[in-house]
């Protein structure tokens, strides 16, 4: 996961010029890009992989709850994936 993320702030009237410039940085440059709307942030581009790995990230943290909390169940032997697979006879 990206640990550090560059962050540019425009006004949306100033965006509305650039769109696709500004959505090119976000989705190639890993560059969050805030819309600003009267000094507030009112909306955020940023690149499909950032949320990606976000969504990575939440799932390993639940896993390792559950996993501390004694919720996960039995799960499937390495052998038996092999075989559902087709790796295995």
């Amino acid at each position: 996961m990206c640990n550090h993320v560059r962050m540019t702030e425009i006004t949306i009237s100033a965006a509305r010029a650039q769109l696709g410039d500004l959505v090119r940085r976000a989705a190639h440059g890993r560059e969050t890009i805030a819309l600003t709307d009267h000094g507030h942030v009112a909306a955020l581009l940023v690149s499909p992989q950032v949320i990606e790995d976000l969504e990575d990230a939440l799932a390993v943290a639940d896993y390792e709850r559950r996993k501390a909390a004694g919720l996960l169940g039995e799960g499937i032997p390495h052998e038996e994936v092999g075989r559902m697979l087709g790796l295995r006879p």
